[in-house]
């Protein structure tokens, strides 16, 4: 399906990101990855500019295009008591600055087909405390997602997902781990890359400026003390 096609792919050394790095390198596409973890294609930290910018010459000096642009890369999490003003700075420009940029450095080489595919979080929408920096920063993406999808109307179409628990190591869940999901399991890397492979597919154009959450159902189930065997323990 993807044979020929050029993928850029920002944090994906390993996790969900080698996970999609790996589904299109298997539909037959050519997979430029950047990671400050050592990879084969291009190691550096996309908060930096110029890093943005070499990267971002090196895929066109080797393919003179780009077809699908996943923002993946995963922002610092640290909350108010501990974060400081550079590491939630650090944590925007790893999750709202790069995705931004990098679309503008790519936008000339786009091709007519093309798709940018952002990877947000469930916690655009939910939190737990002490996540500041990376919850403004998935929300951040959200919503950079349908502003681009409208500026980029009838050249790129971009949208977003937004994975739940993802279990990274593909452990086995039982108990109220999986039960606390209407699906009945915590999920994996292939339900994020199924869905990242969908969205940049032909069978997908209808389909920008939408987020979709990606969560076993786990932001629908509301839970009360005493409800269905859930009990809150104070502290």
């Amino acid at each position: 399906m993807f044979k020929g096609k050029v993928v850029a792919i920002t944090g994906a050394a390993q996790g969900i990101g080698k996970c999609i790095a790996d589904e299109f390198v298997k539909n037959g596409a050519h997979v430029c990855v950047i990671d400050k973890q050592p990879n084969e294609y291009f190691t550096g930290d996309v908060a930096e500019e110029a890093i943005l910018r070499a990267f971002a010459e090196k895929v066109i000096h080797d393919y003179g295009k780009v077809d699908y642009l996943i923002n993946n890369a995963l922002p610092l999490m640290k909350g108010i008591e501990s974060c400081t003003y550079e590491d939630f700075n650090y944590a925007l420009q790893v999750g709202v600055t790069a995705p931004f940029y990098l679309s503008k450095l790519f936008l000339p080489y786009f091709t007519p087909e093309s798709a940018i595919v952002n990877i947000s979080s469930s916690r655009d929408r939910m939190s737990q405390p002490q996540t500041e920096s990376y919850t403004a920063a998935k929300g951040g993406i959200s919503a950079l997602t349908h502003a681009l999808s409208v500026s980029l109307a009838g050249r790129v179409r971009v949208n977003s997902i937004s994975p739940g628990w993802i279990d990274t190591d593909f452990t086995p869940y039982e108990g109220a781990d999986a039960r606390q999901h209407p699906a009945g399991r915590v999920g994996t890397p292939l339900d994020i890359a199924n869905m990242v492979l969908f969205l940049c597919s032909e069978k997908a154009g209808f389909i920008t400026g939408e987020n979709i959450c990606i969560d076993g159902g786990m932001t629908r189930q509301m839970i009360y003390h005493n409800d269905h065997g859930w009990t809150l323990e104070e502290k």
